[in-house]
């Protein structure tokens, strides 16, 4: 019995030991209540010029168009179910887009997420943008050798609507811009339901010479925006290149080395399949060339513009009088679903698009737990309910292993009078003991290492699960049900306030303070531990003993501010492990005495001899 104790608490010791350094070292901050958009402070923005893609001149600037032109441009009007917003017509870049689906928070009433954000040059008093910083796509055409650069259109050409009212799907809209010299250029934009762009770009040339040159697609952000600052939670630069996903934190591009021409710059030739842009936690603006083209990736920092970009750079094309060239691309802007991701990569065939959601480390476990509770939320309809669910499944899986376990402790239990016998022939002598005990657990075909295996192996399902929830915006404002109304955020009732029947508010959600005010799932987290560990009498070594008393009431404060999702899982499992261990334990003869557990575990007063 002396070792199957040991054994739980080695368990358990190295589960809370896992669990503090992952709460204290990669933990987030807590957000602010609205920081749920993915850029969140005014700048002033300078401007930036644009490196050329194939060592040409540069064209005209990034950072802003020209005062005195965005005023007259004007815009078209984007209007989809999932998009609200629109296109300045001073350079033809998509730099207002609001996600009609989501809110910033719970309420009702709050705004909804901004994603893309016009600089202050093409802004309008229409656009609200808050404090938010500049962030946009905007495309443009790089002039060949020997071209003049004023007879290509850049990030500061205005355009005119030559077709097309409102962008929205099944409307195009077409621009156009005449450089005066035989060329003209045309922007083709299309819209699906959801957050695909499809960006058309034509030359036709009118004139007597041939014209070469080369299109590109931007997007810029001005300043870094706020993020989670999450150790393993990417935001940044992300690209596929020919099938290798690229990461790049804000800081990581900010300390690129230096490139000629290119200022500090990562510059990957992708010749077949990939896209390049800018991932939030739940949101994304990706440059995503046809399947099959070929394309520059850059990913690069302005350094005194402060002016994070990626770009697409496509080949030079020379166009002979009187033919025209087309050629098109992508953009998504809006929320990383991973259904809607999922079928881009399928149709129109973006490769590996489904990788920009951050899967972590134990991707290998991330991505099917995630298909998992994303079906089974698809047929129970609440997300809450298909982590229970999901809770089963996963222990049926692992339950030949606890199964093992289980039995295991039985026959630990079987052994105990031979091992108080050992125990009692070898005295202090612990050498012989340990030799014999061995000898005795080898004999009976016993592990005492078998208690371990279950609690070791839930590490990685809950790392797993941990990223799933925090991660997937599945999650984002999921409701269970009563108060836990979003299970990627923390709980918010707490026993300060006695869980909303005092009129004060508890402390912030999501900071430590809160964490110790003991909410109400991390209180029924705590006694279901405690309902665990009382299927087991209390080990007879004091410091165990302690140890024990203590460890269900730790993890209730350490994980109170976790995801609700994931202390809800936990409860789950433990439940779950309670019947399992009760069950099996019973089968083989050793009804655990849980009532007589909790007695034992009481302390009592010694009593007084009677005169």
């Amino acid at each position: 019995m002396e070792d199957n104790n040991r054994n739980l608490i080695l368990a358990t010791v190295l589960s809370f030991l896992v669990i503090l350094v992952w709460y204290t070292v990669f933990a987030p901050d807590p957000p602010a209540p609205t920081q749920d958009q993915p850029v969140a402070v005014e700048s002033q923005t300078q401007d930036v010029p644009l490196a050329n893609p194939e060592s040409s001149t540069v064209p005209a600037d990034l950072g802003a168009a020209p005062a005195d032109a965005a005023p007259q441009a004007g815009r078209v009007r984007i209007q989809t179910p999932a998009l609200n917003g629109s296109i300045s017509l001073a350079g033809g870049r998509i730099d207002d887009l609001l996600l009609t689906r989501y809110r910033e928070t719970l309420d009702d009433n709050s705004p909804n997420v901004r994603l893309l954000s016009p600089s202050s040059a093409t802004a309008t008093d229409t656009i609200q943008t808050g404090a938010a910083k500049p962030y946009y796509a905007v495309y443009g055409w790089t002039p060949g050798p020997g071209i003049d650069p004023s007879l290509v259109p850049g990030p500061s050409t205005v355009w005119s609507v030559e077709s097309g009212e409102v962008l929205a799907p099944g409307e195009p809209v077409t621009l156009v811009w005449d450089n005066g010299a035989g060329q003209i250029f045309r922007r083709t934009f299309q819209v699906d339901d959801n957050y695909l762009f499809t960006v058309g770009h034509s030359l036709q040339n009118n004139g007597d010479a041939a014209f070469t040159a080369a299109p590109y697609g931007i997007i810029a952000r001005h300043g870094q925006p706020d993020t989670q600052n999450f150790f393993v939670l990417h935001e940044g630069a992300v690209g596929m290149a020919d099938g290798t996903l690229q990461e790049l934190k804000y800081d990581n591009i900010a300390e690129l080395d230096p490139v000629d021409r290119e200022g500090r710059a990562e510059v990957t030739q992708v010749t077949s399949n990939g896209w390049v842009g800018f991932t939030d936690k739940y949101w994304m603006t990706t440059l995503a060339p046809a399947p099959g083209q070929a394309f520059t990736s850059v990913v690069k920092y302005a350094e005194g513009a402060d002016i994070y970009q990626t770009e697409a750079r496509y080949p030079m094309q020379t166009v002979a009088p009187g033919t025209q060239v087309d050629s098109s691309s992508y953009l998504f802007a809006g929320a990383k679903v991973w259904e809607v991701i999922n079928g881009y990569q399928e149709t129109p065939g973006i490769q590996g698009f489904v990788d920009s959601i951050d899967w972590g480390w134990f991707y290998f476990l991330t991505k099917p737990i995630f298909r998992l509770l994303h079906w089974l939320h698809g047929m129970i309809g609440n997300m809450g309910w298909s982590i229970i669910a999901l809770t089963f499944i996963l222990k049926t899986l692992v339950f030949p292993l606890a199964r093992k376990s289980y039995i295991s402790m039985a026959k630990m239990k079987e052994l105990q009078p031979q091992m108080e016998e050992l125990k009692a022939r070898t005295g202090d002598d612990r050498m012989k003991f340990q030799k014999e005990m061995m000898e005795l657990y080898k004999r009976e075909k016993v592990n005492p290492a078998a208690g371990c295996l279950p609690v070791l192996l839930q590490i990685p399902i809950f790392f797993a699960l941990y990223k799933v929830i925090f991660v997937t915006i599945e999650l984002r404002h999921a409701p269970w049900i009563g108060w836990i109304q979003d299970l990627a955020a923390p709980d918010p009732s707490s026993l300060l306030n006695l869980f909303g029947l005092l009129p004060f508010a508890p402390p912030a959600q999501g900071t430590l303070l809160h964490s110790l005010s003991l909410p109400a799932l991390a209180i029924v987290l705590g006694i279901s531990m405690w309902m665990q560990q009382k299927l087991n009498p209390a080990p007879a070594d004091p410091a165990q003993k302690m140890i024990f008393a203590w460890m269900p009431w730790i993890f209730m404060f350490m994980l109170g501010g976790f995801a609700s999702g994931l202390v809800l899982y936990w409860i789950t499992n433990n439940l779950i492990t309670i019947v399992q261990q009760y069950t099996i334990m019973s089968m083989h003869g050793h009804r655990p005495d849980f009532f007589g557990n909790i007695k034992s575990s009481i302390p009592s007063r010694p009593r007084k001899d009677s005169k």
